[in-house]
């Protein structure tokens, strides 16, 4: 997945997958439980080659970094409660540089015609709601970050690891 890490959210983030499940616990420091997705799934890893790598670092070194705030607490249908970028147009500008060069790899496999650029926090259960998510993040909202690096990590339980950064606009 290429993603950008949000280090101000890193806390709760890792905190919630703690809670759910320490299997997608990353020992990695470089790696961003709390980030917004750029691009995923992405290439398999044994797919991914020079190639690829050099042209993402093409689109990092093409998208300056900017500022971005999240407040907006939203749940999407399929019970995921996240946060809403604001703005939202430098993060959709990169899904979409990076969707131009890697056609094979839509956005979220391509479920969803509007891909909204999102942090996720948690999920709908019997004792997580919107409203407990807001509760627990009161005094954290909103929150000021910038876009700085993308990541191109690795998801997989036991493994979540960052296997290659690029600065943005570098």
């Amino acid at each position: 997945m290429l993603q950008v890490p949000v280090p101000p959210l890193e806390a709760f983030v890792r905190a919630r997958t703690a809670h759910h499940d320490t299997t997608w616990l990353s020992t990695d420091p470089a790696f961003g439980h709390a980030h917004v997705t750029a691009l995923g799934p992405f290439l398999t890893p044994e797919a991914i080659d020079a190639d690829a790598l050099r042209v993402v670092a093409e689109i990092a070194r093409h998208t300056q970094p900017f500022a971005f705030t999240l407040e907006v607490i939203d749940t999407f249908p399929n019970g995921i409660i996240h946060l809403v970028p604001e703005p939202d147009a430098p993060f959709r500008a990169l899904t979409r540089a990076l969707c131009e060069v890697f056609p094979s790899c839509p956005p979220y496999g391509g479920a969803f015609p509007d891909v909204r650029p999102h942090l996720t926090l948690d999920a709908v259960s019997a004792t997580v709601s919107e409203a407990s998510t807001t509760a627990l993040l009161a005094g954290v909202l909103p929150t000021v970050s910038r876009a700085e690096r993308l990541d191109l990590t690795l998801w997989q339980e036991h493994g979540c690891r960052v296997l290659a950064s690029w600065g943005l606009g570098v």
